[in-house]
């Protein structure tokens, strides 16, 4: 196989594989407890990522320093907590609606980056303000889009991975990303799995009443969202042009879309459309001019950049 048939052959397994881990959290969440299932996710991949660490380069390669750790501690509760948002909110909230709403994480990101004091140039910032208009359509009332209340925790979920992804580069996170990923989802599911055990019923906590569609998505999430996808995702970043592999950006909500309205019955409004419309047009105008490190989110609790700084 030629490397360019390779190239997108990798590029069409994130696009397919992060665009429907939503449909994923969707059947994952309808009988196992939010916080619970979301923090059992994060600490299995954490554990998976950690053994291969230790399996290509020894115990030694995951000694870091305290600061290192708090800040991957840090990361670590702001994407996979931002992640467990959606386990609740997408009991409520249609896979297509959720999907562009956290699409909208690379214009919260540069959001940040203004407050921070950054520049971006102007036609950058133009799709800010797009991107937001969008935004606003589908969490505006009424339309049968959701509960308002569940559509402000879906953008509460994109800020949080926005925040994530513009610390991460900026703080003492591990330099080497795959420690990084490790210890920050390890970290994450384990006080999501602490915060589920104290909040949620025993009987709800009974894995012989979740259902085998709810086990089995979780499954998917843990093997094929996370480690297959991730894997794809990592060689594409060392592969092929970053502007190509940021495309997953806007993408991965028609991939989510899709799958809601086959898979799931959901309904394409014109208000969806619409905003879908508004948001993918911006993210793509800030994901072209931002190419750069340090600038776009990913939608699967990975961290966010666009370029090769951290994943999960």
């Amino acid at each position: 196989m030629s490397h360019r048939a390779q190239v997108w052959v990798a590029l069409w397994i994130v696009y397919i594989v992060w665009g429907s881990t939503y449909l994923g959290i969707e059947l994952a969440g309808e009988t196992i407890p939010a916080m619970f299932g979301a923090g059992i996710r994060f600490m299995l991949v954490g554990l998976i990522v950690c053994g291969v660490v230790i399996w290509r380069r020894g115990l030694r390669a995951l000694k870091m320093r305290r600061a290192e750790l708090a800040s991957a501690a840090v990361i670590g509760l702001l994407l996979p907590g931002a992640n467990s948002l959606l386990f609740i909110t997408e009991r409520k909230v249609p896979i297509g609606l959720t999907s562009l709403i956290i699409a909208s994480v690379p214009l919260w990101v540069l959001l940040f980056r203004l407050a921070a004091g950054e520049r971006p140039d102007r036609i950058a910032s133009l799709g800010l303000l797009v991107g937001f208009a969008g935004i606003a359509l589908l969490v505006r009332p009424g339309g049968g889009s959701g509960p308002l209340g569940y559509l402000l925790l879906t953008v509460v979920a994109a800020i949080s991975w926005a925040l994530g992804s513009f610390l991460s580069p900026r703080i003492a996170v591990p330099r080497d990303a795959l420690v990084a990923t490790g210890y920050e989802t390890l970290v994450g599911g384990l006080v999501l799995t602490a915060i589920g055990l104290a909040t949620t019923s025993p009987s709800d906590l009974d894995p012989s009443g979740w259902s085998t569609r709810s086990i089995l998505g979780l499954v998917y999430l843990i093997l094929v969202g996370s480690v297959i996808g991730y894997t794809a995702y990592a060689w594409l970043l060392g592969n092929a042009p970053l502007g190509q592999v940021a495309t997953y950006a806007y993408v991965n909500p028609v991939v989510a879309i899709a799958l809601g309205v086959i898979v799931l019955d959901e309904t394409l409004t014109v208000r969806i459309v619409g905003g879908a419309l508004l948001i993918l047009a911006a993210v793509a105008i800030v994901v072209r001019r931002e190419s750069k490190p340090g600038e776009v989110v990913g939608p699967d609790g990975h961290p966010a950049e666009l370029a090769p700084a951290r994943r999960s």
